[in-house]
């Protein structure tokens, strides 16, 4: 599957709710300058200057799910203090439900003090108290968990005690009652602890340690996989393999290894918890698990470029995915903002925009040579391209031989046009409307037919210009041809 058949499954996907059980932890960072050694031990002494903090454990997944357009509910165990205060607070920006929080003042907040100097930690101080949850709280979790609407579920699981085994068994029995789809992101070696979940999903340390020895190659994350599988009694088993990308095992013969794309590899911190929210908003979607996991395994790409735990979008990842199609210069019909991100970014580069349009169904060198005219008027060229409805109204029912997909990828790959922005109607008269060219361009053939949005650029002060088109040069006449022959 490539990656342009992944697009319309994210384009679609839907805000699937997703119930998250497990550790949730505030990152707390300490920013300051290192220039000299204390006096009273040999420790440097770092001047801090700033201290701000980010949603950690649990709470970093559920950043990932808001931004891959999903809604949180959250369920897990916070203290009677200020980091409970700024947990709740920061949640709530992103829109989730905090009620399944419970509160204990005997048991603080989990934190993870950083002390960076010049980007770098010099000193990290965790402030938990890790135990499992006793019998009437883990019995009050998974009736609020119970309770509440839900299309999917994560165990995000930390080791700090909140998913006892009371609560995995429950939450996942609860997800299984309802035939939602359940993601796990497992702390413990034994992977019997999560029996019955859909997706488990360990780094590949984390695999290692369970399986008791060492997962080099495909053969060993086959074989030793599988076993690891079936003995847990999992639908799936899913290994990070980081920037190697991942490992899927669901009872299929073989498993199935997806390489991540090729990019420089910054930061893995976070990376878990950006694969688990894409496949449980995938999931909860009701997209199958491997368009999930493809998913999965692209956001994770673009998660370990990145330095910290900084949430991967929906946008981000589409146009990611776009670029690695050919297709990060094409603006599909109804995506007024991606258009409008485009147009504005031609604008602060100070360059005026060229517009024209038409079906290009077989490219040829008349549309080559037109196109190459239209851009050599000076500044951004646009491209309006009729979609496949638009085309067999205007053409008839056998055109067009190319999906508009096919034809957007083709006009984008030519260096003279900067944009294609896809219409459904039979004219480009809304579009142009939207694009507010400064130059119209058509070719000769229009002068005594009447160029569709001609009025409306020159009484914005625009210009109307006509292309003379090459002699003979026609996709009508190519089909003819290829008929003929």
């Amino acid at each position: 599957m490539s990656e342009r058949e992944l697009i319309p499954l994210l384009q679609e996907l839907g805000a699937p709710r997703v119930a998250v059980v497990g550790d949730f932890m505030l990152d707390r960072y300490v920013w300051g300058d290192a220039g000299r050694v204390s006096p009273e031990a040999p420790v440097p002494v770092v001047h801090a200057h700033r201290e701000d903090h980010r949603l950690g454990g649990a709470g970093n997944v559920v950043a990932n799910i808001a931004e891959l357009g999903g809604s949180t509910l959250c369920f897990g165990l916070l203290g009677e203090d200020e980091a409970a205060r700024e947990m709740i607070e920061g949640l709530q920006e992103l829109g989730a439900q905090t009620e399944g929080l419970l509160r204990d003042a005997e048991r603080p907040t989990i934190q993870k003090i950083r002390v960076m100097a010049r980007n770098q930690q010099m000193l990290r101080v965790d402030r938990e108290q890790a135990a499992d949850l006793d019998e009437a709280a883990a019995a009050q979790l998974v009736a609020a968990l119970a309770a509440a609407e839900w299309d999917a579920l994560v165990l995000s699981d930390y080791g700090k005690g909140v998913l006892s085994p009371q609560v995995i068994e429950g939450a996942l029995a609860e997800a299984r009652r309802r035939g939602v789809p359940s993601v796990v992101d497992p702390k413990h070696r034994d992977l019997g602890r999560y029996r019955g979940a859909g997706v488990v999903t360990p780094n590949r340390a984390e695999a290692e340690a369970a399986a008791g020895t060492a997962l080099r190659d495909l053969a060993s994350l086959q074989e030793r996989g599988e076993a690891m599988r079936q003995e847990a009694g999992l639908e799936a088993l899913l290994i990070t393999l980081g920037p190697e990308g991942m490992y899927l095992l669901d009872g299929g013969a073989p498993g199935m290894r997806l390489p991540t794309a090729a990019r420089q590899v910054y930061d893995v911190t976070g990376a878990g918890d950006t694969v688990v929210a894409m496949l449980a908003v995938a999931r909860g979607a009701g997209l199958g698990l491997e368009h999930s996991v493809r998913l999965a395994n692209a956001a994770a790409g673009l998660a370990v470029a990145k330095v910290g735990t900084t949430a991967v979008g929906r946008q981000e990842l589409l146009h990611d995915l776009r670029a690695a199609a050919g297709m990060d210069r094409v603006v599909l019909a109804g995506e007024s903002a991606g258009l409008e991100d485009a147009l504005a970014s031609f604008r602060r580069e100070g360059r005026p925009i060229v517009f024209t349009n038409g079906c290009f169904d077989i490219l040829h060198a008349g549309h080559v040579r037109y196109l190459r005219e239209a851009a050599r008027l000076g500044g951004a060229l646009v491209v309006g391209l009729n979609s496949d409805a638009s085309v067999r109204r205007l053409k008839g029912p056998e055109r067009p031989i190319n999906p508009v997909e096919d034809r957007a990828e083709v006009l984008a790959g030519l260096a003279c046009v900067d944009l294609v922005a896809v219409f459904e109607q039979d004219t480009p008269e809304e579009l142009i409307r939207a694009v507010c060219p400064d130059v119209l361009v058509k070719g000769a053939d229009w002068k005594d037919k009447g160029v569709v949005g001609a009025e409306f650029v020159e009484s914005r002060g625009g210009e109307v210009k006509l292309i003379e088109l090459v002699p003979g040069r026609s996709t009508t006449a190519i089909v003819s041809r290829i008929k003929e022959r």
